[in-house]
């Protein structure tokens, strides 16, 4: 587990550690293992894929993904488009593709990848709005990238584009469709069956997501879009045993991650791509600097973003391990060069993740866009007496920024039900009193009734942002006034 800290502490998603293993397993390694199986490859990266949209779906919380549904779907379809088309240009030209073979790379390119954003952006502190947006899109946009990577690669003539268009809105919304109706109907199923042991209950919450995957592959829809709205939708139900069910989740996730990632690496030939390197850092630096942007200001033109997010926005188009399995469609289709697309693939991801990935906490800060107010969060904490109580611990950090410091407990207002029962400072605990006053660095632990759960946090937040007058002032917070 040595790697899963070195990504968690160098703040880059856990795709280079994993790559590199694999690179060093592979035949130009020490480990010197011959493999070159693209098929297999491609079909335990779509396996992997399920776990991680699974588990980024199982954390999506509702009331922040909500306001920010439209924009997101604007950008995995307009924004998908934009991508597409303008990367197509730029590999058809500047690197003397053919047709065919630039609209794959286009393609290819233009899914941000789930697994780099979720490790990615929940350690950095962008408001809300913003984090659901980009968790949102990369949910989203695996689905219309994967068919219309899997479209360009099929033998024959490309369809008409209004053809695909419509095929793309038909899987979508058959996927849609079922992953909603398989979340809601998991939901009733696991509140209403009383299941033997407490074990099982995280294993049945990943095979009804998986089984929204294959309900939405056998309808002829989107099974990826399918598995991520039937996660929401479960995540987002009061189920029960729900820590454990996380956390299984999560450990799940990372072993989805690992051995995609290690599997890819093993994929790759390093003594091939010095040929491409060149050629992936000129199709990186359209898709970084024009692309991505472009594609950003035009699906978000009827939502009027102020230009530092939509800046943040693009810069946060993380590619991961995603874009490396769509690689292998047309390498397992035999399209021709399909070598030499996923050689270029490889590159670009590398390179663009290891300068993107580390260095989104400092844009977001220049950019005046990190969270000043305090955050709460449910701790990972299995309690029975808990659930019978109907209860939630809510973990709170103060940032340097956050208008709390200097407020004392009893001006938190918190509604009847929720309390502040432990303050850590300096490494120090102690139970706080009504008058203590609170400082930066502090952390909270606040405990909750469910009915006042999330007052609680609104209360929270608005004090953050608005100080002891919050309410009073127009922050919001519903806290006894």
């Amino acid at each position: 587990m040595a790697a899963v800290r070195i990504s968690s502490r160098s703040g880059l998603p856990s795709l280079l550690v994993y790559l590199g293993i694999g690179v060093a397993m592979g035949q130009d390694g020490v480990g010197g293992i011959q493999f070159d199986n693209a098929e297999l490859t491609q079909v335990f990266g779509y396996a992997a894929l399920v776990v991680i949209l699974a588990e980024g779906g199982l954390g999506t919380k509702w009331r922040e993904i909500k306001p920010a549904l439209p924009a997101a779907s604007s950008l995995a379809l307009v924004g998908v488009a934009v991508s597409v088309g303008v990367m197509a240009t730029a590999a058809h030209y500047l690197i003397d593709l053919e047709w065919r073979q630039a609209l794959i790379v286009g393609a290819v390119v233009s899914s941000t990848d789930a697994a780099a954003v979720f490790s990615v952006l929940r350690k950095v502190p962008l408001p809300a709005r913003l984090t659901g947006m980009l968790e949102a899109e990369s949910g989203f946009n695996d689905a219309p990238v994967v068919i219309l990577v899997v479209a360009f690669s099929t033998a024959g003539p490309v369809e008409h584009w209004y053809a695909l268009l419509g095929t793309i809105v038909l899987e979508l919304a058959i996927g849609a469709a079922i992953g909603l109706a398989v979340g809601f109907l998991g939901a009733y199923g696991l509140r209403h069956v009383a299941l033997p042991a407490s074990g099982l209950y995280p294993i049945a919450v990943m095979a009804i997501a998986v089984m929204a995957y294959a309900g939405g592959a056998l309808a002829h829809g989107s099974g990826f879009l399918a598995v991520y709205l039937a996660s929401m939708v479960l995540g987002n139900q009061k189920l029960p045993h729900w820590p454990a069910t996380r956390g299984f989740a999560e450990g799940l996730g990372w072993i989805a991650q690992i051995g995609m990632f290690v599997l890819l690496g093993l994929l790759v030939t390093p003594h091939e791509l010095t040929d491409d390197f060149w050629t992936a850092l000129v199709i990186g630096l359209v898709l970084t600097m024009v692309a991505r942007p472009l594609s950003v200001v035009i699906a978000l033109l009827p939502f009027r973003l102020p230009w530092q997010e939509q800046v943040l926005m693009s810069w946060a188009g993380l590619r991961g391990a995603v874009p490396i399995v769509l690689a292998t469609i047309p390498m397992v289709s035999g399209v021709e060069e399909s070598r030499r697309i996923f050689n270029i693939v490889f590159i670009l991801v590398v390179v663009y993740t290891l300068v993107q990935g580390p260095t989104l906490p400092w844009l977001a800060r220049k950019l005046s866009l990190d969270k000043s107010a305090a955050e709460a969060a449910d701790l990972g904490i299995e309690s029975a007496p808990l659930e019978r109580l109907r209860g939630h611990l809510l973990s709170v950090a103060i940032p340097e920024a956050s208008r709390m410091h200097g407020v004392e407990i009893n001006e938190l207002r918190l509604p009847p039900g929720a309390a502040v029962t432990l303050v850590v400072r300096d490494g120090e605990s102690f139970v706080p009193l009504p008058t203590t006053i609170l400082q930066r660095g502090d952390e909270l632990l606040v405990v909750a009734t469910d009915p006042v759960r999330d007052a609680a946090e609104r209360r929270l937040r608005a004090v953050g942002q608005g100080g002891k007058l919050a309410g009073w002032l127009g922050t919001g917070g519903n806290g006894a006034s």
